[in-house]
């Protein structure tokens, strides 16, 4: 009995350590790293975190994949600034965003991003730049407020045929998911997901990988790819990177965006094509480009150009590739405003 007291208490004294830890943890994260940026408010006291940089015009809109944030475009945001204005922000529920309040559709995240737009005074026209799952957040904004777009640069944008319900075959991926997020809450409330972060991004790595190990093979191809896809992110983003994966706020908006996916994609199966706005769609190398049909679904002005040496994290594999697609688009976008005012 007297055992049992005190293996209870000191798994007690544990738990109020590991949330103390993280508490502080956090607090101190937002200090350290959210100084380039700053929030702006929508609707009734929802957050969004945008970072701006640069001056001039067309302005330039990042648009991350479906679990990344802000920090995804850092090394293109830096160059691209260099010749206009940038933004590119946390969508609700991911980074130093406030939760997300509706299912994490395209439609809801544009509706989102206009409003954030609008608050923080960041004038239109833009030019949309969006990777991944961000790529379809940026064709549903442009069919959603054609008159604030000059053009769309699309980076290997999710591709709907390859996933429920039009593909029920990767539906027990999708369940996978959301049961790996939901388990990380817990494990990051208690300050676990924090000691294995820091370890991978900030220190040795040592404890991660003992951690993965732990996990099988599931946990070693986890780490494997997780190392693999942040390796190719600037260093100086790693211990922002593991802030925002030792947030419990992070798997819980992680855990909505993979659970919407069903919905992401029935939405813009529906979604009708961007009309007579430019278009440009960076396809890896190591993919099937996409056909002359899926183009037609995307718009009726779209062009494809393939990253040879790409697989999908265009990015960050061939940056100067993705900086000079938007410097061509932004080019353009000036030279039509220049010619439409004369």
């Amino acid at each position: 009995m007297i055992f049992s007291l005190w293996f209870l208490s000191l798994i007690a004294a544990i738990l109020a350590t590991g949330f103390l830890y993280q508490c502080l943890g956090d607090r101190l994260d937002r200090r350290r790293y959210t100084g380039d940026g700053r929030w702006v408010k929508i609707g009734s006291g929802q957050q969004i975190y945008v970072v701006e940089k640069g001056s001039g015009g067309p302005a330039v809109l990042f648009e991350a994949g479906i679990a990344a944030t802000n920090l995804n475009w850092h090394h293109i945001q830096e160059e691209v600034a260099r010749f206009t204005a940038t933004a590119s922000y946390d969508r609700s529920g991911l980074g130093w965003s406030s939760p997300c309040r509706s299912v994490r559709t395209p439609g809801n995240i544009s509706v989102e991003l206009h409003a954030m737009l609008e608050s923080a005074g960041i004038k239109p026209p833009y030019i949309l730049v969006g990777h991944s799952f961000g790529g379809l957040v940026m064709r549903r904004f442009a069919t959603l407020y054609p008159e604030c777009v000059s053009g769309v640069v699309l980076v290997d944008p999710m591709r709907c045929e390859e996933w429920p319900p039009l593909n029920p075959e990767k539906l027990s991926m999708i369940e996978r998911g959301k049961k790996l997020s939901a388990y990380a809450i817990p494990i990051a409330r208690f300050g676990l997901a924090r000691l294995a972060v820091t370890s991978l991004l900030c220190r040795s790595g040592r404890l991660s990988g003992h951690l993965a190990s732990a996990g099988g093979t599931g946990g070693r191809h986890v780490l494997k790819r997780v190392t693999e896809e942040v390796g190719k992110m600037p260093r100086e983003v790693w211990p922002i990177v593991a802030a925002h994966w030792s947030r419990p706020g992070y798997y819980s908006g992680m855990q909505h965006h993979v659970a919407a996916v069903p919905d992401t994609v029935s939405e813009m199966h529906r979604a009708e094509p961007i009309r007579d706005i430019p278009v440009l769609v960076l396809t890896p190398g190591k993919s099937t480009p996409l056909s002359d049909q899926c183009l037609a679904q995307i718009g009726n002005n779209v062009r494809q150009v393939i990253a040879m040496d790409s697989a999908h994290w265009i990015h960050l594999d061939e940056p100067d590739l993705v900086i000079d697609s938007i410097r061509e688009m932004v080019t353009s976008a000036s030279r039509e405003a220049l010619a439409a005012m004369a």
